[in-house]
């Protein structure tokens, strides 16, 4: 099979000829049919993701694809069945096997494409804005990188569970991006007075924070009382340094959240996060925002549409075109 592969860090990635694994028990084989790309795997090309797999390896952390077989003894979606799942490496390959129990069969009228990308996007807000903030209906809910594959989602999502969104991006189209994903107020990320900005709109109940940097600063001095702060990503570069003081005199939470972590240690929440996904995709109030799929020799290509944020949502390789 044909594979991209990372042999040393900060390498070009390669394609190159492979043999296609062997399902163990537990496991399924996977004809991979597509694979949604995210910041995470520039990270991870360049050993400063948290993360990092054993070199010469195969990135790709989320795919589609339709089960092969099954391993020995294995109980599972069965083949010919369509699925998605995510794999922290290994996608951006013509076959993957995957713990046949981290599977999530597909809704007929789930495309391929769209599938590939949505459960890390998906899944990171969906576990974030319920599960660790408790976002409110009526609360005001503040998402930076508001046009990016795991923003927008949020921008959905809070939309969807009765919050008044706003959202910061950089520049008019990226901006029309979130409001047509349901955001009431948009803010330029490259926009002076950030804080005065949110304060004006009467403060923030709870912050999604994907990019870091000063903005964080700045939405965390607009909380309201009793305010969270979720640390998604820190797509700027910059980590930002919380002032306990702040969180002290009101009353604010700063809370973490990686969707890798929690696939390991309660996989039963993710479980649970995905089918309630894919029912509210099945009712039709979930609209997957895909701007570019690339076929599989423009895997780079891809890399730098995130690199230089020139993608809107998510950037999909297509791996097999036959599916």
């Amino acid at each position: 099979m044909l594979a991209w592969q990372i042999a040393a860090l900060d390498d070009a990635p390669r394609i190159m000829a492979l043999q296609p694994p062997v399902p163990a028990q537990g496991e399924a084989l996977v004809r991979v049919a597509a694979v949604g790309l995210n910041f995470a795997d520039t990270l991870m090309l360049q050993g400063r993701y948290q993360v990092r797999p054993p070199l010469p390896f195969v990135p790709g952390m989320e795919f589609s694809g339709v089960v092969e077989a099954l391993g020995p003894d294995t109980a599972g979606p069965a083949p010919g069945r369509r699925v998605l799942g995510v794999c922290g490496s290994g996608a951006l390959a013509g076959y993957i096997c995957v713990r046949a129990d981290q599977l999530s069969p597909l809704p007929d009228s789930l495309s391929l494409d769209a599938a590939a990308g949505f459960p890390i996007a998906y899944g990171t807000s969906h576990i974030a804005l319920t599960r660790k903030a408790g976002l409110q209906p009526g609360e005001t809910l503040f998402v930076t990188g508001a046009a990016g594959g795991v923003g927008l989602t949020a921008v959905e999502i809070g939309n969807r569970l009765g919050a008044r969104v706003i959202a910061s991006a950089r520049g008019e189209a990226r901006l029309r991006v979130a409001e047509a994903a349901g955001a009431a107020v948009l803010i330029d990320s490259e926009g002076p007075d950030l804080k005065d900005r949110l304060r004006a709109e009467g403060g923030v109940d709870v912050v999604f924070d994907t990019v870091g940097g000063p903005g964080f600063d700045a939405a965390l001095r607009a909380c309201k009382p009793d305010g969270r702060l979720l640390a998604i990503g820190f797509a700027s570069g910059e980590v930002p340094q919380v002032p306990a003081n702040q969180l002290l005199v009101r009353n604010l939470s700063v809370i973490g959240f990686w969707y890798g972590g929690y696939q390991t240690h309660a996989p039963d929440v993710v479980a649970a996060s995905m089918a309630e996904l894919l029912r509210w995709w099945a009712e039709g109030t979930l609209h997957p925002h895909i701007s570019h799929v690339l076929p599989f020799e423009a895997f780079p290509e891809g890399l730098e549409m995130l690199r230089t944020r020139r993608a809107t949502g998510k950037v999909v390789i297509r791996v097999d075109q036959q599916t």
